[in-house]
C-alpha cells in the first residue's frame, strides 16, 4: 500500500512537470506571430552604423531597415516595445541566425547563392546597386571609366572599391579609410574624389542633415544588390515575413519608408521588387 501511494504521488508530480514544461515551451516560442505577440519579445538583427539604413542614435533606432523590420514584427504580432534590436555586423550574420541569437536579420543583407547555403531569405524587399557618391559640384565623373586616375575611397574590409578598380577603372587610385564617415570627410575636403558602395547606403549618408546638398549619386548601377531578410534555415517565418513584405508594398508603407530615409539625397530607387525575384 505504501509503495502504491508513493507511485501515485510520483505520477502526479510527473504529470504536473510535463504540463508546466509544455506551457513554458509555448510561451517561449519566439517569432511564432500569435495574436499575443508569440512570446515576450522578438529579437531582430540590424546595422547600428548605417545612416538611412540602420543606425543607433541617442533618440533610438532609425533607417529603412528599421522601418521594414518594425512593420514585419507588427504583422507577426509584436508591438514596437516588444522588439529587441541586436547589432548584426556583416561577418556575423550567418552565425547569429544559425545560433538562434536573433529571430531574423534586416541589415542591408544581400541575397547571394553562397549565403543561401547556410541561411534562408525572405524577400527581396529592396533592389540596390553599387554606385558612387561624388561632390555635388563635380561634373567630371559621368561614368565608371571616369574614375580612372581619381582618388576612390576604399573602406577597410570592403570589396566595393576593389571591384571597381579590377573591372571598370583599373587606373583608379584606391585610398583606404577606416569608415564611410571618414570617406565622406575626405570627399568633402577634396582628398577623395568618389566613394563607392551600395547606392542605398550612399543615399543614407548623403541624406544626413550636415551633408544635405553637398553630394550626389552617380547613378551607375554597377551591380544588383537584392536586400533580403535573413532567417534560420528551414524557419516557418519565411512565408509569414514574405506576406508582411507584400502588405507593406500594397498599403503604401514601403514607398513612405523609402522617401523618408533616402529622399533628401534624391535617391532614384527601383520599384519594390516582387517576392522571390532576385536579380543577378
Amino acid at each position: 500500500m505504501k509503495l502504491r501511494k508513493v507511485t501515485a504521488a510520483s505520477a502526479a508530480v510527473l504529470a504536473l512537470a510535463v504540463a508546466a514544461t509544455a506551457c513554458g515551451s509555448s510561451n517561449n516560442d519566439k517569432g511564432s506571430g500569435s495574436s499575443s505577440g508569440g512570446g515576450k519579445k522578438i529579437t531582430i538583427g540590424i546595422k547600428f552604423d548605417q545612416p538611412g539604413i540602420g543606425q543607433k542614435t541617442p533618440q533610438g533606432y532609425a533607417g529603412f531597415d528599421i522601418d521594414v523590420a518594425t512593420y514585419v514584427a507588427k504583422k507577426l504580432g509584436y508591438s514596437a516595445n516588444q522588439i529587441e534590436w541586436k547589432e548584426s555586423k556583416s561577418a556575423d550574420r550567418e552565425t547569429m541566425l544559425q545560433r538562434g541569437d536573433v529571430d531574423f536579420i534586416a541589415a542591408s543583407y544581400s541575397i547571394t547563392p553562397e549565403r543561401e547555403k547556410s541561411v534562408d531569405f525572405a524577400g527581396p524587399y529592396l533592389l540596390a546597386h553599387q554606385d558612387v557618391l561624388v561632390r555635388a559640384n563635380d561634373n567630371s565623373i559621368k561614368s565608371p571609366a571616369d574614375l580612372n586616375k581619381k582618388n576612390l575611397c576604399s573602406v577597410t574590409g570592403s570589396t566595393s572599391a576593389q571591384n571597381v578598380h579590377d573591372k571598370l577603372a583599373p587606373n583608379a587610385q584606391l585610398q583606404k579609410y577606416p569608415t564611410y564617415s571618414a570617406c565622406l570627410t575626405g570627399l568633402q575636403s577634396g582628398a577623395i574624389d568618389a566613394l563607392t558602395t551600395d547606392d542605398s547606403i550612399l543615399a543614407g549618408y548623403a541624406s544626413q542633415a550636415q551633408y544635405k546638398g553637398k553630394f550626389k549619386l552617380g547613378g551607375f548601377k554597377m551591380t544588383n544588390e537584392n536586400y533580403g531578410i535573413g532567417i534560420k534555415k528551414g524557419s516557418a517565418l519565411k512565408a509569414k515575413i514574405n506576406k508582411a513584405l507584400e502588405d507593406m508594398v500594397s498599403d503604401g508603407s514601403w514607398e513612405t519608408a523609402v522617401k523618408k530615409n533616402f529622399g533628401p539625397a534624391n535617391y532614384k530607387n527601383e520599384p519594390a521588387p516582387k517576392i522571390g525575384d532576385v536579380k543577378s
